[in-house]
């Protein structure tokens, strides 16, 4: 094991986004920042985040809370004005 120091973050996420990646870490028994830590290492060594399976559970999820969005939308978000 590796000793880390964790901080509180408020970062502002897509909601139906936010629901898959929690139902996601719950399916794995893990917390929501544990979970967002493995899919940044992951991607930060060039490595593929899930596998087979768990991409079929995510577009299970995807479906079930509407999230229509995918890598193309990645750089085109914008946040309606209040």
């Amino acid at each position: 094991m590796i000793t880390i120091e964790r901080v509180q973050t408020g970062v502002r996420i897509e909601k139906r986004m936010l629901k898959v990646l929690k139902a996601l870490a719950e399916h794995f028994d893990m917390s929501l920042g544990e979970l967002i830590e493995c899919m940044v290492l992951h991607a930060f060594d060039g490595e593929r985040v899930f596998g087979d399976e768990t991409l079929g559970r995510i577009a299970k999820l995807r479906e079930v809370y509407g999230l229509d969005l995918n890598r193309a939308h990645a750089h085109a978000l914008r946040e309606e004005a209040p």
